[in-house]
């Protein structure tokens, strides 16, 4: 390449062998799997209402809803919303606590033909309100108990629990459907980096395509019961229902107040015989060790996942480490770990209909072993963000590997690298490249470090400004022995420059968690000034100049 256009910049060329790069592109992007491309969830979901209509589909606590009676009140819902002259695409909002009537929710308003967004009740007012304008919905279907933080949104409402008698007298048979697998079925709203909440829009085929993975991934059978861990607002929640009312299963809603604790979660899975969770790796940290003779898979997703985890609770049962931003339908790479591995587990390979290309910034695939970022084509991908044309095409590019007209590729953002195997290693965020002090850091490669130490569970690096101008970096430990700060130094010391090594050191008992179960960053405290984080004794000053000279640096580093 170099002597064919010599003149070519170095960045530019292609050092790939023809054998890498046909491995790489398309040997392991073999991913075609038949699987019902035809159909929508609603017809999907009414297959399962016929072959087995007293099923249970929805269990929480004492009640519980046959696929039947699940159907029925959808199908009277759907037919409330169409008299209310909603169609195709429109968009519903759902904002409900976890119960029977948040699946009734989403299934009239994909019955009605439209796709609902999800609310959470616990986000605050403002994000709520931002997320209500944004999407321009058509209708708001909550509950008496929730309503009152709605009141002031300028949105017809109907409260599923207290007002179902204005839905009741409608018909319970299924109402004429006119959508296709391309319309959409849900938007979700993801964190956006100009503070606004985006919306991603997304269609019924790719959870056609997610649920048949799951099926197969994980062996879901209608015997299968599935808990629903995840918040409504996240996108694992939408992983969760069609991995059970797709494939026949039931599925186990769990109050808010046990989710919150590890003891009280086990209990319940325990007891509601569970045989299938998906749950962030600090969420599965902090369960106790417990006998749990029924859960057969445990499916890890959302934060890197420790080899400790694996080690603890893959033994006698399946555990997957999966992968998927919001834009790929949740879901777009799986690896089925063994707790014989000592490495952390890397997020797999592409699940079916999907492919995965590791790219410079010139959008040229890199060898195996180099660092770039992931872009994922294939049938889940977003339709794009909702009112953001802008940002739509920014993310979303034409896939320049793909023959087929129209083909897209996702720009994850993610910071990953090919195995010789062909599995893919996740390093951490491009935007998790930092500057200090002039140094362009990468603050996944010091966790990295970090982890290799024997007794770290968990590590954050981050980098705080705490005090303008003083940008530093911080490490956040979880550790069982705890190490000294000595300790870390010089394990960092000896594998990374000086300015990789952080400045402070704090030792946590847990990281703090977002309602998702991930970990949230901006409840990590601000690091104190502690003299074990010095690497020397204190010495005090010997004369009057080393006081002045103190002084100084004292007021500069506002002690």
């Amino acid at each position: 390449a170099v002597t064919e256009d010599p003149d070519r910049p170095v960045d530019l060329i292609d050092y790939l062998s023809a054998d890498e790069r046909q491995q790489i592109l398309y040997g392991w992007n073999q991913t075609a799997a038949p699987f019902d491309r035809d159909l929508t969830v609603v017809q999907k979901f009414t297959q399962w209402v016929e072959s087995q209509p007293e099923a249970t589909a929805v269990e929480h606590n004492d009640v519980k809803l046959s696929y039947r009676e699940l159907d029925s009140k959808a199908n009277q819902l759907a037919h409330f919303l169409r008299a209310q002259g909603v169609g195709a695409d429109d968009l519903i909002g759902i904002c409900l606590e976890r119960s029977p009537e948040m699946m009734i929710g989403i299934l009239g308003a994909l019955k009605a033909g439209a796709a609902f967004v999800p609310l959470d009740p616990a986000y605050p007012k403002e994000r709520l309100g931002y997320m209500i304008q944004d999407s321009g919905l058509k209708w708001l279907l909550t509950q008496e108990a929730v309503k009152p933080i709605l009141q002031d949104f300028e949105v017809p409402k109907l409260a599923l629990d207290a007002e179902w008698s204005k839905v009741a007298e409608q018909p319970a048979e299924l109402p004429p459907q006119t959508i296709t697998p391309q319309n959409l079925a849900y938007v979700i709203y993801t964190s956006g980096s100009t503070g606004r909440p985006k919306g991603t829009m997304l269609a019924h085929q790719g959870l056609l395509n997610l649920s048949n993975e799951q099926r197969k991934a994980f062996n879901i059978t209608p015997q299968s019961r599935i808990l629903q861990f995840a918040s409504l607002s996240f996108d694992a929640s939408v992983w969760e229902t069609v991995m059970a009312l797709l494939n026949g299963a039931a599925l186990i809603l769990v109050d808010r107040t046990i989710l919150a604790s590890g003891d009280l979660l086990t209990q319940k899975i325990k007891e509601a015989k569970i045989t299938t969770v998906t749950l962030p790796p600090s969420v599965l940290a902090v369960f106790p060790e417990v006998d749990l003779p029924d859960l057969k898979t445990i499916v890890t997703a959302g934060e890197k996942c420790p080899a400790d985890l694996v080690k603890k609770w893959q033994p006698g049962r399946q555990f997957v480490n999966a992968y998927g931003p919001t834009e790929t339908t949740v879901c777009a790479s799986m690896y089925e770990t063994n707790a014989e591995e000592d490495r952390d587990p890397p997020i797999g390979r592409p699940i079916g209909n999907f492919e995965l290309y590791i790219l410079d910034r010139h959008l040229l695939p890199v060898p195996v072993g180099v660092a770039g970022e992931l872009c994922v084509g294939g049938v889940g991908l977003a339709r794009g963000y909702l009112n953001r044309p802008d940002l739509t095409a920014e993310k979303f590019i034409p896939d320049p590997f793909s023959n087929r007209l129209g083909d897209r590729l996702y720009r994850t953002g993610d910071l990953v690298r090919w195995l010789p195997d062909g599995n893919i290693q996740f390093l951490g965020r491009i935007d998790q490249q930092v500057k200090v002090r002039g140094f362009r850091i990468e603050l996944g490669e010091i966790e990295a470090v970090l982890r290799e130490i024997p007794g770290i569970k968990d590590v954050i690096v981050m980098a705080r400004e705490d005090v303008p101008g003083g940008k530093r970096l911080v490490a956040y430990v979880v550790a069982s022995p705890q190490p000294t700060v000595q300790e870390l130094r010089q394990k960092l010391g000896a594998e990374l420059p000086d300015y990789m090594v952080p400045s402070a050191f704090v030792f946590l008992d847990a990281m703090p968690l977002t309602p998702n179960g991930k970990i949230d960053r901006k409840a990590l405290p601000k690091p104190e000034l502690d003299r074990s984080m010095a690497q020397a004794e204190y010495v005090a000053p010997r004369d009057e100049t080393e006081e002045k000279l103190c002084a100084i640096v004292a007021e500069l580093l506002h002690l």
